[in-house]
Formats: structure tokens, sequence, C-alpha cells
């Protein structure tokens, strides 16, 4: 399938639109920011975390994004729920599953929650998606001790079960049964202010929101969110003011800024008929 600048400003175009509505169960440290994030896309970010009133809101969201950040045990209740009601309301859902493989409560709720078969996507940096597959990695706390292209067994491990899978690092990769799309965009900045990686989870719930292929809309939003990066790195002093500059390049991004930085390119995997 040919990812092209044109059908990821399409998408772009469509969330700003219609501004769907996004139901993040998501962690307290980066609630805010996502927030920010969806709402400077062009979407309707809401957190709704509430056992009352999570299948209520699901069923007005058009994306269910489910993050494991802070865990404890009712905060996994509240995702096993998010995952039912979304499964129940035929929502596209995706899930983050931040520090899996750091302790095994942790790498025990990530399991158990992808084994309720509801996401549709799965965004972790090599180290998540290397754990999540095979259950025995480490992490450095939230942080890879990989390269993306390390993680790419795994992913492919993961893909076979029916999801789509994103692995973040210097090279970002979307994978799925079928196909692998290599995205070489974004800045090494993006490692230094927290919960820039669960944003991307965020945006994937956005464009998935609009586009009902996964896969595509997982790299539309990732290659987005790299050419943001570069073109507010470029205006950035330093971690600070690149939070700021984020949200007014994401809010302002043209069809001739994507153009120029989109650098993508995709492989059909080899057992694809």
């Amino acid at each position: 399938m040919t990812v092209s600048v044109e059908t990821l400003f399409q998408d772009l175009m469509a969330v700003r639109e219609r501004a769907p509505l996004i139901h993040n169960v998501t962690n307290l440290v980066v609630m805010q920011q996502t927030a920010n994030a969806l709402l400077a896309l062009g979407a309707s970010p809401v957190m709704a975390h509430a056992e009352e009133e999570i299948k209520d809101m699901a069923r007005l969201a058009g994306a269910m994004v489910v993050n494991m950040g802070t865990l404890d045990a009712q905060w996994v209740m509240r995702m096993q729920l998010a995952l039912s009601a979304a499964q129940a309301c035929q929502l596209p859902c995706v899930f983050d599953p931040v520090g899996v493989g750091a302790t095994p409560y942790r790498t025990q709720v990530a399991q158990q929650l992808i084994a309720m078969g509801v996401p549709l996507v799965i965004r972790g940096n090599a180290s998540e998606i290397m754990a999540l597959a095979n259950a025995g990695q480490g992490t450095k706390g939230v942080d890879s001790l990989f390269g993306s292209d390390s993680a790419l067994v795994a992913a492919r491990k993961l893909a076979s079960k029916g999801h789509t899978v994103v692995v973040s690092g210097a090279v970002d990769y979307v994978v799925n049964t079928h196909q692998q799309a290599a995205i070489h965009n974004g800045v090494p900045l993006m490692t230094k202010v927290v919960g820039l990686g669960c944003t991307a989870t965020a945006l994937i719930g956005a464009f998935c929101a609009v586009n009902a292929n996964a896969w595509m809309a997982s790299v539309h939003a990732m290659v987005m969110w790299g050419v943001v990066g570069e073109i507010a790195a470029a205006q950035a002093q330093g971690p600070g003011t690149f939070q700021i500059a984020l949200l007014d390049v994401l809010y302002h991004l043209t069809f001739e800024q994507l153009a120029e930085r989109a650098k993508v390119t995709t492989t059909v995997c080899a057992n694809s008929t």
C-alpha cells in the first residue's frame, strides 16, 4: 500500500474537520500534554477514568487510547473496562505498554491487557515491544535499552496476532502481517521531554478515528509527529521551548511542510501473500 503526503494530509484535514472525540485512559504524567497535543491537531480529547462513565463515554468516541504508565490495581481495572468498552463499541483502540519489562507486575498487566484481544495498534519503544512479545526482556524504567531495528522480530510476532505494531526510535517502524514502514523523521530532542512517545500514541488514536486502515493511520501519525519535531526543534532553545513549539507547529502544520520533510519507505513482508 502506497504512503503519500497527499493521503497523510487528507487524514490530517479529516481530523481538523471532524474533530473526533478521543477517549484517553492514560497516565497521570502525560495527561495534560497529550490532551493539548490532540487539541492542537484538531481532535477533541477526553480523559475519562471513572468506572461509572467509561462505557458511556466510549459510545461517544471515535477512538480509544489506553496507556499503562501509572499503574495500580484500580488503574488496571479501568484499563480493562476501557478495552472492553472499545470492543463493545467497535472502536479503534491504541495501546501503549509504558515500561513493560521493567518489573514483573508491569509485564503481567501488559500481557493480560493484550490477551483481551482488543488493541488494534500497539505503540512502544524497542525494549517495550521486545518485552511485550517475549515477556523476558528488560527496560531501564520507561527508557529503551535497544535500537528500534532490534525490535522488528518482536514486532512481527505481535503483528501475527492481528495487531499493527509501532516501534518508536531513531527510525520509527510500523509493522503488520503484510507490510512494514520505516520512518526517518524526528530529532534527538524528542527524547528530552517526558511523554512525547505517549503523545504519539494519542495522535495515532486520532488518525485511527478517521482512517479505518490502522497501519496507514499509524504511519501517517508517526510521519507527521516526526516532521513536527524537526520543525519545532529548529525554533527551540532547549526542551522547555521545544514543548511549546511542538504545539504551535502541530496547530499550523501545512501540506508544504510535510511534503518537504516526510521520509518514509515501505516494504512488503516476506510472508505476505
